[in-house]
């Protein structure tokens, strides 16, 4: 996998125990669905994917008793990466 992960362009770092495609995007790790659909809604430029690096607790099918471990989806492209969201989400 980590060939795959590799010609996909995902960032070593970002690195986690799943990867897809979607409509042209690289998904990477456990990223929250209602992500993958405000990417593909927006879709923002130099974009290439989301990751959510590890296996944190909370995360989408990760959920343990409750327990959750503060996590960011990262967005990633060819010009580097950023916080595309935080979890867990305050309640504002």
């Amino acid at each position: 996998m980590a060939e795959v992960k590799a010609e996909l362009g995902v960032p070593d770092a970002l690195a986690s125990c799943h990867t897809m495609k979607v409509d042209g995007y690289i998904i990477e790790g456990h990223v929250p669905a209602r992500e993958i659909a405000r990417l593909l809604e927006e879709r923002p430029a130099g974009v290439t994917g989301l990751a959510v690096a590890g296996m944190p607790l909370g995360s989408p099918g990760m959920e343990a008793g409750g327990q959750v471990q503060p996590y960011q989806v990262i967005a990633f492209g060819p010009e580097g990466s950023s916080v595309w969201a935080s979890y867990p989400k305050s309640a504002s």
